[in-house]
């Protein structure tokens, strides 16, 4: 098994070279380390080696090892997974962004439930490009008039979108769904022109250079960093 710092040091070659090929500066695309599933160690592991923004999938999962790692003080987490109703108020509490939103009433429980001395909490509107019935997100057509009331919201600071889109290998299909992505929140920038919208979080393992080539500005990693997932104790929250 190869060490966090040299997966990561291959990662951060590939986001350098996929950057360059499209005259980009790679320091302006934040590496996402995709910690659902890996144990607390491999995230201080991590940590060492100079990663600072960390992204979760289950709730309880994620409190545990923050609780776990309470000392790391300077940690970005970011919650990436479903967001079910009852679980707003932790996730408000607790992190510093969430890129899965993709209904009103998320936005609007997490905008009450954001304690006021933190500061907002940064949001990404989760887009189902390709209309997948078994993923989340809203549609590209919702996606204006979801945007202007979660913008309206107190508490909450609406940074831009972040996709999932369907599985290719191709990577002119994988652009294709990127660029659509890009292509949208430029449209929300004229259309909230007061709104900082300056993020979209798209791009793993399979499709990183796709991204990068299409303006990703956060790229989400997890098994080329960590390796294959070690399952955590089972938890209620998991579902």
């Amino acid at each position: 098994m190869h060490k966090i710092d040299e997966k990561l040091a291959n990662v951060t070659a590939r986001l350098r070279r996929a950057a360059q090929s499209v005259h980009r500066n790679s320091e302006d695309i934040t590496l996402i380390a995709v910690s659902k599933m890996q144990g607390a160690e491999k995230i201080r592991e991590a940590y060492a080696c100079g990663l600072r923004s960390f992204g979760e999938n289950y709730l309880q999962e994620a409190l545990d090892k923050q609780t776990q790692l309470s000392e790391l003080s300077d940690i970005e987490w970011h919650f990436i997974g479903p967001i079910q109703s009852n679980k707003t108020r932790a996730i408000a509490e607790h992190f510093n962004w969430v890129h899965s939103v993709d209904r009103l009433k998320v936005a609007r429980r997490l905008a009450e439930q954001r304690p006021e001395g933190l500061p907002a909490l940064n949001i990404c509107l989760q887009v189902n490009v390709d209309a997948e019935s078994s993923k989340a997100g809203v549609s590209l057509d919702e996606l204006p008039v979801l945007a202007a009331e979660v913008a309206a919201l107190p508490g909450l600071n609406l940074r831009g979108l972040m996709a999932i889109p369907a599985k290719s290998d191709n990577y002119d299909t994988q652009c294709r769904a990127f660029t659509e992505v890009r292509n949208a929140l430029q449209q929300l920038r004229t259309q909230l022109p007061d709104v900082p919208l300056d993020t979209l979080s798209m791009g793993m393992s399979g499709d990183l250079e796709a991204a990068i080539a299409s303006g990703a500005t956060m790229v989400r990693i997890g098994t080329d960093l960590f390796g294959a997932r070690t399952p955590q104790t089972p938890s209620k929250d998991f579902s």
